[in-house]
């Protein structure tokens, strides 16, 4: 069951696993055909882009290549469906970023239960967007749990876990993104073996219960949340363009006072790439206004992060809405009274 890329990802991997023999693995003794999905759970079909082009999820695009029976259903609490998941006896059911919250009915069907892939170190940032706050807040080390499902949200046992490190403090969502679906799918498949034996052999992992008091919470994002906020530290601001470049995106507003009406127009800009550049002391700016950079690039007067001094946000590629998008240098050439502004 999942949705996205990070679930096609996982997908992959686990068929990947079924075709080369589960028996090439130490723990697991049975046959490939036993690991393999007997059915695919995803969204449905959905219109995409300016054009509004019906468009099949990850998951789905996966499952065809693989021969995998699909399933869309629109709401899994309606009893037809539950009947349905029974009719196929499932033993086991794999969850990664399916989108959807399993109710009691379906968790309880499998004879191993429902084990998640979860792209952060449980219980740290549970919730809809583990990834994004990763890069948001900095971190310098993430990973995978899988966990085992129970009715509260990325509540159950530990089964396994993953740690990754963080190469570098330039990686985007969509980057850390793969290296976590990469690894969950190499620690489901070494996982799957050890809780699934070959009969009368008990389960080599015991699961194991989260520590609730460190359990900390990430929310569903909203396109609201990608409006820059200038007052922020140039360091947070440049992390969210990273952390957003996907979904919501990272944008501001400019008032644009032209000499013809409207006279004035609000429009707003995507921030794509950014750096910072530190304030070495002496004269600050109005927060939020525009200025030119060596290089002749787009400087933007950020707020301060305490005790540091004001900083600036140096911005390499910018997209204005309605055009396409360019370097900075670029924009300022055709928008030279752009500079000086305050963007909102």
């Amino acid at each position: 069951m999942g949705t996205p890329e990070f679930g096609a990802i996982i997908l992959e991997g686990l068929c990947q696993f079924a075709e080369a023999g589960a028996s090439s693995h130490a723990s697991a003794k049975a046959s490939a055909s036993e690991y393999k999905p007997i059915l695919v759970v995803t969204a449905q079909d959905k219109p995409v882009g300016r054009k509004q082009i019906i468009t099949p999820p990850p998951v789905k695009v996966i499952a065809q290549k693989y021969n995998i029976p699909i399933f869309q259903p629109s709401n899994l609490n309606n009893s037809s469906y539950v009947y349905l998941l029974r009719q196929k006896k499932p033993d086991l059911i794999v969850v990664a970023a399916y989108g959807q919250i399993l109710p009691k009915e379906i968790l309880d069907i499998p004879k191993y239960g429902c084990l998640n892939v979860h792209p952060s170190l449980l219980p740290k940032y549970r919730g809809a967007s583990p990834v994004q706050y990763a890069i948001l807040n900095g971190d310098k080390k993430t990973g995978v749990t899988i966990m085992l499902m129970d009715e509260k949200m990325d509540h159950g046992p530990i089964m396994a876990s993953s740690k990754f490190q963080i190469p570098n403090s330039k990686i985007t969502y969509g980057e850390l993104l793969k290296e976590l679906a990469n690894l969950g799918a190499k620690l489901l498949i070494e996982t799957i073996p050890k809780w699934t034996p070959p009969t009368h052999h008990p389960p080599e992992i015991k699961p194991i219960p989260q520590d609730e008091s460190k359990a900390t919470y990430t929310k569903i994002l909203s396109k609201e949340d990608g409006k820059i906020n200038w007052k922020k530290s140039a360091e947070y601001i440049e992390r969210q363009i990273r952390a957003f470049d996907f979904w919501p995106e990272s944008f501001t507003f400019w008032q644009k006072t032209g000499r013809h009406p409207p006279a004035t127009q609000l429009l707003r800009i995507k921030i794509l790439k950014a750096r910072v550049l530190k304030s070495t002391g002496g004269v600050t700016y109005p927060i939020g206004k525009t200025l030119v950079a060596p290089q002749n690039e787009l400087c933007i007067q950020t707020g301060r992060h305490p005790p540091a001094a004001p900083g600036f946000l140096i911005v390499e590629k910018l997209q204005l809405e309605g055009k396409k998008e360019m370097a900075s240098e670029e924009f300022l050439r055709g928008h030279p009274d752009f500079i000086g502004t305050i963007l909102k």
